[in-house]
């Protein structure tokens, strides 16, 4: 099977998500990676205005990656107390993976725009993945800390701009 058939055919053990959906969120993953993964993953649910994270909470353990809907990222703001909006996540974007990876409460307010579908990664799924497939969490892992660099740069631009 060529690989191109081979990503078109991706299921998902834990929902019923598009392949197209799936592999938008993994893009960084080949098709057999992604089957394996699945086993791994757990589909979260929130209709539109639904709460996903909540800043300073740490009871959520888990990185979400996004394959249906619209999320928005928002801090409140101490010196203004109002809400500024961080960013618009759409399909195929991964949330929570600071938290995550450090097991600190949340920095920011998650919240759905319209309802929303998360194929979600937990602390001990990934502990799980770490001792079966060392190889596929570290891809995983170096695909955090690129999400993560990426953001920090464009905050830093954003600061830049208003100096």
């Amino acid at each position: 099977m060529n690989s191109i058939n081979s990503l078109n055919s991706i299921k998902c053990a834990c929902c019923d998500a598009r392949s197209e959906d799936i592999r938008q969120a993994f893009s960084f993953l080949s098709a057999a990676e992604i089957e394996e993964l699945c086993s791994y993953l757990e589909l979260r649910e929130w209709p539109a205005d639904a709460v996903v994270f909540k800043e300073g909470v740490s009871a959520d353990d888990y990185v979400g990656f996004l394959i249906e809907g619209k999320l928005v990222v928002k801090n409140k703001t101490e010196y203004w107390d109002k809400n500024i909006i961080i960013a618009i996540l759409e399909k195929g974007a991964m949330v929570g993976e600071g938290a995550f990876l450090d097991s600190g409460p949340r920095s920011n307010d998650v919240i759905a725009v319209e309802p929303s579908r998360l194929l979600t990664l937990s602390v001990r799924k990934m502990e799980e993945l770490i001792a079966k497939n060392p190889s596929l969490a570290i891809k995983i892992l170096k695909r955090m800390l690129y999400i993560m660099n990426k953001r920090l740069r464009k905050a830093g631009e954003r600061i830049s701009e208003l100096l």
